[in-house]
């Protein structure tokens, strides 16, 4: 038992009633590509002016993490928002991050898949001005992350709604992008839900107008697009989105409100998997992917359908704060020493979050040591006033 607070301002007996899952890896091929989009672990110890300079990183427990995803047969997404992307890291730690990690990935026994994230953040937006400067900016981060043997996602760039960039300057750049890659790329349409500054991607607030330009990006040359990651919150337009894509080029979710119902699928089509909440669920995502690809629907709803409460509260509005429940999740499971992330940025939520996400994790069985998450919480709860 453990007392928590509530969103109205009372604080409450919970009793825990999970049964912690235990990792394992897939006893099936899976039939669905699931990319888990992990965190940053930081070595506070080392910090110094954490807003002010580099992050300082505990390298061996951001690779541990990963590692852990790995031996559940999940891929990767690396160096992506969810490692807190221009929010706390900057491009010279997201590369360093890239290539120890494709050096840990290569020395795996289980070879896992590694996309990583290619943008433009090593630059200003003052300094992204043409179509030009934003493709070189990319090509710059991408040869690098070709060079440690990643798979490229051409992350969105917050310069070209800075720079009010219509259809055109969007087509000029990721076709020199996509044709000029090593490798099929994927593609990342985040909302604006997720980031604010890339409100009016693709060149238009119109989501219908924005969806017919990328289909006709990806139809110039599908066998140079693995696919779509789209992070957009609305199942009905991925749904509608997925059916249209070239066939060979995936739908990978990023809707962490839906991923159950999108990943299952339908009659006729279903979404792959690029999420966040997949690094901080991963025993249930593992073994529901397991279930599904043995065909046993029950099973995989039946681990998924607790995860997506706990989802939402993670990602609720505003949702760009999403990373503190993910790193949340890690500290309660003992997966980092401390609740620490670069910038500060478990501040970013409040102890009345936390303790949903607590509940929500103990009622979706993933909270993999009670005794420990109960005493990690109590001293969060305590250091938040709650006696």
């Amino acid at each position: 038992m453990i007392a928590l607070p509530t969103a109205d301002g009372r604080i409450e007996d919970y009793h825990l009633t999970g049964t912690p899952l235990t990792p394992r890896a897939p006893m099936h091929p899976l039939t669905r590509t699931a990319f888990a989009a992990a965190h940053v672990v930081s070595d506070p110890l080392s910090e110094r002016n954490p807003w002010d300079t580099r992050p300082a990183v505990d390298w061996d427990g951001t690779l541990a993490f990963r590692t852990s995803l790995w031996d559940q047969g999940l891929g990767l997404a690396e160096a992506m928002d969810t490692a807190q992307r221009g929010m706390g890291v900057d491009w010279p730690t997201a590369l360093e991050l890239i290539q120890r990690t494709m050096v840990a990935a290569k020395a795996h026994p289980m070879k896992p898949r590694v996309a990583c994230g290619a943008g433009t953040d090593h630059l200003t937006l003052a300094d992204l001005t043409t179509a030009d400067k934003i493709a070189a900016a990319y090509q710059t981060q991408a040869e690098a992350i070709e060079a440690a043997g990643g798979q490229l996602i051409l992350m969105a760039s917050r310069a070209f709604p800075a720079m009010g960039a219509g259809p055109d300057v969007y087509r000029s750049v990721y076709r020199r992008l996509i044709d000029g890659a090593r490798e099929p790329v994927i593609l990342h349409w985040l909302g604006d839900m997720f980031d604010p500054a890339l409100k009016g991607y693709w060149g238009s607030e119109d989501v219908a107008f924005a969806s017919d330009f990328v289909l006709d990006l990806i139809g110039e040359n599908p066998g140079k697009v693995d696919g779509i990651k789209i992070s957009l919150l609305d199942q009905a337009h991925e749904e509608a989105f997925r059916a249209r894509l070239p066939e060979g080029v995936r739908l990978y979710t990023g809707d962490d409100f839906n991923y159950a119902d999108l990943v299952a699928g339908d009659s006729k089509h279903y979404s792959h998997a690029l999420l966040g909440i997949f690094a901080a669920i991963a025993p249930a995502a593992s073994q529901a992917l397991d279930a599904l690809a043995a065909g046993d629907l029950e099973t995989y709803h039946r681990l998924l359908k607790p995860t997506v409460p706990l989802s939402r509260e993670i990602f609720r509005a505003p949702t760009r704060f999403y990373k503190a429940g993910i790193a949340f999740l890690a500290w309660l499971n003992g997966h980092q020493r401390h609740f620490i992330m670069p910038a500060g940025f478990q501040s970013s939520r409040d102890v009345v979050h936390y303790a949903e996400v607590f509940r929500l994790a103990d009622q979706a069985n993933l909270l993999a040591d009670p005794e420990l998450a109960v005493r990690r919480m109590r001293v969060l709860a305590e250091l938040n006033g709650v006696y």
